[in-house]
């Protein structure tokens, strides 16, 4: 028989998550898997402060962003940057959980049709990434028009409604992160490489350690946008050039079929420990104060309604002197002690 584990998931910003989908499937290769919010394991991420709340329970991070796990806060971590951290941490990039990942080996068989094809497209649903995405988005559109079907800067008339129906219709994609950091891929540039739509690339700094850098176009390794545009133009213009490049091979030494095994590895290696063996972070010594002030933020903006939460912060600032108004960190100091004589 199974044994049973309760299990909750947390600040993950979202209903249900594909990721979370992911853990339970894994997780019930071995256990019989309860989704209680009294949880023994607490997997959480970075879209609030929830998590604070839970004190009895592992705590296991994931996050698909660009943020960085804090190993304060967590016992265990899964996310995109390269870390050796002991039996803590599991890199685990985002594009691992795309559905398309599967399909990425799965290359063109008629020429013809992925040479005749229109040009280029772009999907971003938002503008808060590095300006550099927009810019090289405009910058490319003055040689040919680039369709953008995402809800930032769409010029086609609408969202659309299949991501990878639309992107199919492209030679190229503009595959670029929010950012560039090591190690932080996501789904784009698998979805491209699913679509056989080749991938004009920016972002993590050390892709190619993931992906070959011979099968896409990574503007990272060119020394300004114009010349990594040069040589769009050029594959646009060479049948020959282009098709090789599309057909060459994806992946590097990673092997992506096996990343579920390492996942349920990881997770065995914590479910099956002892929870007071299995335990990684502390509540003595300066984390007590640091969790102390985090309960804080939990309380301020842990809610439902920023609003409300910003309305707090007012009126608790109504109560700083003068003198603490004055200095951001004096400030800072007096509002937590504020909340703390609140036990908040």
């Amino acid at each position: 028989m199974k044994r049973q584990v309760k299990i909750f998931f947390e600040d993950y910003g979202r209903k249900f998550d594909l990721t979370e989908e992911t853990i339970i499937k894994v997780l019930n290769r071995e256990y019989n898997v309860c989704i209680d919010p009294n949880p023994d394991y607490l997997f959480f991420s970075d879209g609030g402060y929830k998590h604070l709340k839970y004190h009895n329970c592992i705590k296991i991070f994931y996050t698909g962003e660009n943020t960085v796990p804090d190993f304060n806060l967590c016992d265990y971590a899964l996310a995109h940057p390269h870390l050796q951290y002991g039996d803590r941490y599991l890199r685990t990039p985002y594009y691992l959980f795309s559905p398309e990942i599967g399909k990425i080996n799965d290359y063109p068989t008629n020429a013809e049709q992925a040479l005749n094809r229109k040009f280029c497209n772009f999907l971003s649903s938002a503008g808060w990434a590095d300006p550099f995405r927009a810019a090289f988005f405009k910058k490319l559109s003055e040689y040919k028009s680039v369709d953008s079907g995402g809800n930032y800067l769409n010029n086609i008339g609408g969202r659309v409604s299949d991501k990878m129906a639309f992107i199919k219709e492209y030679k190229f994609s503009i595959a670029f992160e929010n950012s560039s950091l090591s190690g932080y891929t996501t789904e784009k540039i698998v979805e491209a490489m699913a679509a056989n739509s080749l991938p004009v690339y920016w972002g993590n700094p050390d892709v190619g350690l993931d992906f070959n850098k011979e099968s896409f176009v990574c503007v990272n390794d060119f020394d300004t946008p114009e010349a990594a545009i040069a040589e769009i133009i050029r594959l646009d213009n060479d049948d020959e050039a282009y098709l090789r490049k599309l057909s060459a091979p994806r992946c590097t030494g990673a092997n992506f079929s096996k990343w579920e095994e390492q996942l349920f590895l990881f997770l065995k290696n914590i479910f099956d420990q002892p929870p007071n063996q299995a335990k990684r972070t502390t509540d003595y010594g300066f984390m007590y104060t640091r969790k102390r002030d985090m309960e804080a933020l939990r309380w301020l903006f842990g809610g439902k309604n920023t609003g409300k939460a910003v309305r707090k912060l007012l009126r608790l600032s109504m109560m700083c002197t003068s003198e603490h108004r004055i200095g951001t960190s004096d400030g800072k100091t007096f509002l937590l002690s504020l909340l703390r004589k609140k036990n908040l």
